[in-house]
């Protein structure tokens, strides 16, 4: 009787699993395979818009279906909501999301296949010998308060701005070619001309990067890097913004909602050549996490939503009679993890930043890899994910073109983590995990605080690890003090994060994993150290992304890139954990949407409107 219960039990478990499959299976999806070329193939029908030019003006000229202007789209952010509006001094997603609605760059990225398009530029060529670049700029655009956009924008912007340091230095820190940075210059009013010291893979996509108006940002550049960093802060006034995109602010109230209004002056048309954006207004609320955000899509206050695993099969049963629809993205583009406190360093008052005790079992190899083995991904993600996502053991996400396919995958194994333990010293006595010292293993594991979905993954990893004896205070924080934990002031054990990624370059992770990079938070230091006390493998790291980016052919890049990884599964600085599947909500009210895993379900919203 026992052994045809346990069989009933584990057909049960296969069914709910095969269901939730054909769940995912059943929502639309945006994504198919990767090839093995340097293209993403996405099974959507997107018209590109096209370059248009209509008496002194060259516009960008809309191949989607005419829509209606009018009405507005209210979204959400999670958290406390912007830091900054200066899209020069962003250090977090949300102000980043924020300042980018307002300000384009040179190129956009194409969400069919990933390659560069024009934005504010017109054109781009590459020399032969991949080394310069020149941009040619559209003419009669104009910036929100009515002055041209010219060259002398784009200069000043890489230049006084980004070459300079100012504000959050990682597009500069990212462009270091052998110590050197690209120049810049002006040919005309309307060419730019960009070298770089030696061919640079990942320098195209980089002309993303926004582009400030001269005539109202170099005042505050004058005025030092002090200055810039509170320049167009929170409580900035909405009139005194001068934007290029699609909207600009017009009301900011802390902890409640930002509203974008559209920008009169922006250089899209449609093809019956009307001034886009259709919405005059975008809304995106700031709640405190991820169930209240739920609970104001189905009061109707929210229009569109990234749903969590669990929530995915009520939301796929609604639907039929639902005014929204689901899509399936594939799998997110950024990664979550596990990371353990290597740093060694002490401050400037001789204190360490980790215990020292602590120190020897985070350096400890064995002591990260029975972490590893310690944690059951497969269980976070039938249990956190509801079996919407998948295990993931490398920083490359799921659908990126550089993942290294060879890493391979494992369950659960606590007979392995102890085994490792063991090696090290580590003994377990009446449940209890000592180091061979006699020192309790007992440690603080930080997620930020209100993220439901790390709170999960906190509260599993906790009764995952005291599986083996060790004792952990699980602490979720607000996010700010978490960030300062990380990269300022270096206290802190473990901790579960995320990181943001493309799919199509890694590197855009140079910060992350160059020994001296501002994100380096497992082993962060001080620039003025130099090499001074990075383990071997961290030099590695420093080698692959240096001669990855170098590289400009698809196929010499992934050897670099591959490497890195193989470094990253080996030596475990970071514990990967899962990826979930991007399930998004939105009202079907919304017209003009072509879903992409590149760029979501709003990638274009000045081409969406409110269908009748």
């Amino acid at each position: 009787m026992a052994r045809r219960g346990f069989r009933v039990l584990i057909a049960i478990i296969l069914v709910v699993l095969l269901c939730k499959a054909c769940l995912v299976r059943d929502i639309p999806t945006s994504v198919s395979q990767n090839n093995p070329t340097n293209e993403q193939t996405l099974a959507t029908n997107y018209p590109v818009p096209q370059n248009v030019t209509i008496g002194q003006t060259d516009y960008l000229q809309s191949q989607a279906p005419v829509g209606v202007f009018g009405g507005e789209l209210v979204s959400s952010t999670i958290g406390e909501g912007p830091k900054t509006f200066n899209p020069f001094n962003t250090k977090d997603n949300v102000s980043s999301q924020m300042a980018n609605t307002m300000y384009d760059g040179l190129l956009s990225t194409n969400p069919v296949d990933g390659k560069p398009m024009p934005k504010l530029a017109k054109s781009f060529k590459i020399s032969p010998d991949e080394m310069t670049y020149t941009i040619e700029l559209r003419k009669g655009v104009k910036w929100s308060d009515g002055k041209p956009i010219t060259a002398d924008d784009v200069v000043f912007t890489w230049k006084d701005i980004i070459f300079a340091g100012m504000g959050d230095t990682s597009t500069r820190d990212s462009l270091v070619i052998d110590g050197k940075l690209p120049t810049v210059r002006k040919i005309d009013n309307y060419t730019v001309e960009f070298k770089t010291p030696k061919p640079y893979a990942p320098f195209l996509m980089m002309l993303s990067t926004p582009i400030a108006p001269k005539h109202f940002f170099a005042p505050a550049v004058k005025k030092g890097n002090s200055f810039f960093d509170s320049f167009l802060s929170t409580n900035t006034p909405p009139k005194n913004f001068v934007t290029s995109g699609a909207f600009k602010l017009k009301e900011y109230i802390p902890a409640q909602r930002v509203v974008f209004e559209r920008n009169p002056n922006y250089y899209e048309i449609n093809k019956n050549n009307q001034k886009l954006p259709y919405l005059d207004k975008i809304v995106y609320l700031i709640v405190a996490d991820l169930n209240n955000e739920v609970l104001k899509f189905e009061a109707k206050e929210l229009d569109v939503i990234s749903l969590q695993g669990s929530k995915v099969a009520r939301y796929k049963t609604l639907e039929p009679h639902s005014d929204f629809k689901l899509y399936n993205l594939g799998p997110t583009t950024g990664t979550m993890y596990l990371s353990m406190n290597l740093n060694n360093r002490k401050d400037q008052n001789g204190k360490f930043y980790v215990e020292p005790i602590k120190q020897k079992w985070f350096q400890d190899l064995n002591f990260r890899r029975a972490v590893d083995f310690a944690i059951d991904r497969k269980n976070m993600v039938l249990n956190i994910a509801n079996g919407i996502g998948e295990p993931l053991f490398t920083p490359e996400s799921l659908n990126s073109i550089f993942l290294n396919k060879n890493l391979k995958s494992y369950d659960k194994n606590l007979e392995k983590s102890k085994e490792l333990l063991a090696k090290s010293g580590f003994y377990e006595e009446k449940g209890k995990l000592f180091d061979k010292n006699g020192n309790r293993v007992e440690f603080n594991l930080y997620t930020n605080a209100g993220n439901t979905e790390r709170e999960a993954i906190g509260v599993m990893v906790k009764q995952d690890l005291e599986d083996l004896g060790m004792k952990v205070n699980f602490k979720p924080i607000e996010f700010n003090t978490l960030v300062n934990k990380l990269v300022s002031t270096y206290d802190w054990d473990m901790v579960i994060m995320g990181l943001t990624g493309s799919p199509l370059e890694p590197n855009g992770g140079k910060n992350v994993w160059l020994s001296d990079g501002r994100l380096h938070m497992f082993n962060m230091r001080n620039p003025q150290e130099g090499k001074r006390g990075i383990l071997p493998w961290e030099e590695e790291l420093d080698e692959m992304f240096t001669k990855g980016a170098l590289e400009t052919k698809f196929e010499a890049r992934k050897k670099y890139y591959d490497r890195y990884q193989e470094i990253v599964y080996e030596q475990k600085p970071f514990v990967y954990i899962y990826s979930p599947t991007i399930i998004v909500a939105i009202r079907d009210k919304f017209k003009n949407i072509y879903p992409s895993s590149l760029g979501g379900v709003t990638h274009n919203i000045e081409e969406i409107y409110i269908g009748k």
